[in-house]
């Protein structure tokens, strides 16, 4: 115990780095100043919640970047989310014990990365995969 509080390398390796705080510094910046990243993902979010309710798809409420699909079955999930690896989309899929029995989902995570075809894509592979 006495190594730990009073010798200089446990100390002195727990603070920040001096790059750390002028990254976050500068990322602060950042979204402050820009906020394309915001508007654009928040466009894809209504693109893809808009289209999820065109196909009758069980969306749980969410109006952030994780898009939660409500399933239901264990195994009905499970076989969605390879069904979408096929396609080449990849997607959480979460099941008991992390959420309540019979509530499994897949956990769809869009990004400043994605665009408007990226939507489309998914949404067409929902729309092949869902009723199998």
């Amino acid at each position: 115990e006495t190594l730990v509080q009073q010798a200089r390398s446990f100390i002195y390796t727990t603070a920040q780095p001096p790059a750390i705080a002028a990254a976050t510094l500068a990322s602060l910046k950042l979204v402050q100043q820009e906020t394309w990243r915001r508007d654009k993902l928040q466009k894809l979010i209504k693109q893809f919640r808009d289209g999820a309710d065109q196909l009758g798809l069980p969306l749980m409420p969410s109006q952030t970047a994780i898009q939660p699909l409500l399933i239901g079955d264990d195994k009905k999930a499970l076989k969605l989310g390879q069904d979408l690896e096929q396609h080449g989309i990849l997607v959480g899929i979460i099941r008991p014990p992390t959420v309540p029995k019979n509530t499994a989902r897949l956990r769809i995570t869009l990004s400043t990365a994605h665009d408007a075809e990226h939507i489309n894509k998914l949404l067409g592979a929902l729309e092949a995969s869902y009723g199998h």
